[in-house]
């Protein structure tokens, strides 16, 4: 699997955790990775790799929403978008929180995994408020 493909798998797990409990989680990671498995071809280093990374971003939210309100001027992270959020949420670990992704990565693979699943101007709003991390 590519870097890319990695983190989408991740974000994919992160965004469902807007939709469920923190005790909820671990099931889900678990249910999203079987399916995963099932239906691709994974390498366990892979698997484990989406699976531990989902968790310590989860993990951090509460942090990493803090951190967030206070870069995004005036947007509480309940008015921003599902999708937009999990994505920024992996970005701001991996800026944060993963000191083996650099912060022009973190940035980019977010704005590009944002062109896939969101509308085309979050993109924008995704690098304006990444680049306040930069500061």
């Amino acid at each position: 699997m590519t870097r890319r493909e990695l983190r989408e798998n991740i974000f994919k797990i992160v965004f469902r955790a807007e939709f469920h409990g923190k005790d909820e989680m671990t099931e889900q990671r678990r249910e999203y990775m079987k399916d995963k498995v099932e239906s691709d071809d994974i390498s366990d280093k892979d698997n484990e790799y989406i699976r531990e990374k989902a968790k310590n971003v989860i993990s951090h939210i509460e942090e990493i929403d803090k951190m967030l309100e206070e870069a995004s001027d005036g947007w509480s992270v309940k008015r921003i978008g599902k999708t937009e959020l999990a994505i920024l949420r992996l970005a701001v670990y991996e800026i944060k929180f993963d000191d083996d992704i650099p912060f022009k990565v973190a940035v980019n693979e977010a704005v590009e995994i944002s062109k896939n699943y969101c509308e085309p101007e979050a993109s924008a709003f995704i690098n304006g408020v990444l680049a306040k991390f930069s500061e």
